[in-house]
C-alpha cells in the first residue's frame, strides 16, 4: 500500500487523530513525568533540589515562549513540516536528558526536548480540525481533550513506576522508540499541507520579544513563593515580563505581518473560549497541586491511595470528553461549557467541605464532578475556539490555545500555593507550640479556602461561557471559507 493509497482512505482522519494524539501525550506527559523522579535524580546527579527545580521549570518556560511562535511558522511553512521536525527534536532530546551526567547538562537537554514539544503542541488542534468536518470536530477534538487531561495528570503515577523498576533515564528512553514511530507515521499519515500565505515574513522581532517577555513574567509568577514575592529577582522578572509583552503588543499594532494577529480577539467565541479556558486551567490546577500533598501530610494516606483517588479525575473526563465533542457537533457549546464549568465549580466546593473524617468514596465525589465538569467543557470549548478562526490561521490559533492551557496551569499552581501557606501561616501565627492537630486543622482550612477561592473562578469562567450564547458549531463553519 502506498502513501497516496494510506491518505485516499476513508478513514484516513482518524490516523490523523491517532497520529497527532501521540505526539501531544508524549510531550504533555513530559511536563509533570519528572516531578516523581526529581529526589532520586537529585541523589544521582548530586545536586540540590532547588537547582533541579530547573529541570521542570526550564521545560515549562521554553514550551509557553514558544507556543505563538511554532503557530505561525506553521501557517508560514506548513503544520506538517513543523509537527513532524516536533517528533524529532523531542525524540533527540529525550535520548540526550537520559545520557545527562550532571543537572547541568539535564537542563539545557530539556530546554532542547522542550523545543520539540513546542512544535507538537502548537500544531495538534490545528492539524485536527484541517482534516476534520464540522460535525465531526468536536468529538476529534474531544479525543485530543482526553489525551492532554491523561497526559498531564498521569505523568507522576507513570513516572513513579518506571523510576521504581528500571530507573530515572528510562522516563526519558521510554519516548525514543515512540518518538521515532510517530515521525515515521506522520510523514505517511499526515496530509503535505501549502501554507496559504508563504511568502509572508516572519516577525522575528515581535518573536522575541514575546519569548523573552513570557520567560520573564512565569519564571516571577512560578518562583515567587520560593524567593519571596518581594524579592528583587521576582520584582525585576515581573517589571521586565510586563514591559517586553507590552513593547510586543505595540509593535503587533504597527507591523505589516504580525506573529499574532490580534484581530483574533475580536473573534467572539475565540476571546471568550481563551478566556474561559484560561480561568478553568486555573481553577482546577488549585486542587491538582495541593490536594495530594494534603491527603498525604494531614490525612496520612499512602501515595497508592492517593494515585487511585487522583486517578478518578482523568479516567472520568476521558469517558466524557468524546461524547461531550460529540454533543457540541450537535446542539452547540454554550449548554455543554457552561454546565461543565458549574460543575467544576460544584467539585471545587464540595471539596471544601473536605474533614479529617471523610471517607474514601465521599472524597472521591468531588473529583469525580471536577472529571466530569472538564470532560465537558475543554472538547466544546476547543471546537468552539478553533471552528472561530480563518482556515489560514490555524495553526496561530492553536498555538495560542495551548498557550493558555500551560499558563492557567503555572497561575493555578502558584494561586494554590500562596494563598495556602498564607492561610496556614495566619491561623497558625497566634499559636506558640501548635499541637499536630492544629496543624492538621490549619492545613485543612487553608485547603478549604483555596478550594472555594478555584470554585468562584469556575463560576466566573461559566457566567463568561455563557456569552457565546448564538454560536453554534454549524454558524462557525463559515469562518473557514
Amino acid at each position: 500500500m502506498t502513501t497516496t493509497t494510506i491518505r485516499e482512505h476513508p478513514n484516513i482522519r482518524w490516523f490523523i487523530l491517532l497520529t497527532v494524539s501521540v505526539g501531544t501525550f508524549m510531550s504533555t506527559l513530559d511536563s509533570s513525568i519528572v516531578n516523581v523522579a526529581l529526589p532520586t535524580i537529585s541523589t544521582a546527579l548530586k545536586t540540590d533540589l532547588q537547582t533541579l527545580q530547573w529541570v521542570v521549570t526550564g521545560y515549562l518556560l521554553t514550551i509557553s515562549s514558544l507556543l505563538p511562535i511554532f503557530g505561525r511558522l506553521a501557517d508560514l511553512l506548513g503544520r506538517k513540516r513543523i509537527f513532524s521536525m516536533g517528533f524529532i527534536l523531542f525524540t533527540i532530546g529525550s535520548a540526550l536528558c537520559g545520557l545527562s551526567s550532571n543537572v547541568f547538562m539535564l537542563i539545557g537537554f530539556r530546554v532542547f526536548q522542550a523545543l520539540g514539544a513546542s512544535m507538537l503542541m502548537a500544531n495538534s488542534q490545528a492539524i485536527i480540525v484541517a482534516a476534520f468536518s464540522t460535525s465531526e470536530r468536536g468529538r476529534a477534538l474531544g479525543l485530543t481533550g482526553t489525551t492532554v487531561a491523561l497526559g498531564s495528570l498521569t505523568g507522576p503515577a507513570i513516572g513513579g513506576l518506571i523510576v521504581g523498576l528500571i530507573g530515572w533515564e528510562y522516563i526519558f528512553y521510554i519516548n525514543v522508540p515512540i518518538g521515532i514511530i510517530g515521525f515515521i507515521v506522520s510523514q505517511i499519515i499526515l496530509p503535505d499541507d501549502k501554507p496559504v500565505k508563504d511568502r509572508e515574513p516572519f516577525d522575528f522581532s515581535g518573536a522575541l520579544l514575546f519569548s523573552l517577555g513570557m520567560v520573564a513574567l512565569l519564571f516571577a509568577i512560578n518562583n515567587g513563593e520560593d524567593y519571596g514575592w518581594s524579592s528583587v529577582p521576582i520584582l525585576l522578572g515581573i517589571a521586565a515580563g510586563l514591559i517586553l509583552l507590552i513593547s510586543f503588543f505595540v509593535i503587533e499594532q504597527k507591523v505589516k505581518v504580525p506573529m499574532i494577529n490580534l484581530s483574533l480577539y475580536k473573534i467572539k467565541p475565540f476571546a471568550i473560549g481563551n478566556i474561559s479556558g484560561f480561568l478553568s486551567f486555573v481553577a482546577t490546577f488549585c486542587n491538582t497541586m495541593l490536594m495530594p500533598f494534603v491527603l498525604q501530610h494531614s490525612f496520612n494516606w499512602t501515595p497508592e491511595k492517593i494515585g487511585l483517588l487522583m486517578a478518578t479525575y482523568p479516567v472520568v473526563m476521558a469517558i466524557i470528553a468524546p461524547t461531550s465533542g460529540y454533543l457540541s457537533d450537535k446542539i452547540g457549546p454554550v449548554f455543554l461549557t457552561t454546565g461543565g464549568l458549574l460543575i467544576n465549580g460544584l467539585g471545587l466546593f464540595f471539596l471544601a467541605t473536605l474533614q479529617i473524617s471523610s471517607p474514601f468514596w465521599y472524597i472521591m465525589i468531588g473529583t469525580i464532578l471536577m472529571g466530569l465538569g472538564s470532560g465537558m467543557f475543554q472538547s466544546p470549548n476547543n471546537s468552539s475556539v478553533m471552528g472561530a478562526v480563518p482556515k489560514h490561521m490555524l495553526g496561530t490559533a492553536g498555538g495560542l490555545n495551548a498557550l493558555v492551557r500551560n499558563v492557567g496551569m503555572v497561575v493555578g499552581t502558584t494561586l494554590a500555593v500562596s494563598v495556602f501557606d498564607a492561610r496556614q501561616n495566619r491561623i497558625l501565627a497566634g499559636m506558640t507550640k501548635p499541637t499536630m492537630t492544629q496543624q492538621i486543622g490549619a492545613s485543612l482550612s487553608a485547603y478549604h479556602t483555596v478550594m472555594i477561592i478555584g470554585g468562584v473562578i469556575s463560576l466566573t469562567a461559566a457566567f463568561l461561557s455563557m456569552s457565546r450564547k448564538g454560536y453554534l458549531s454549524s454558524d462557525l463553519n463559515k469562518a473557514h471559507t
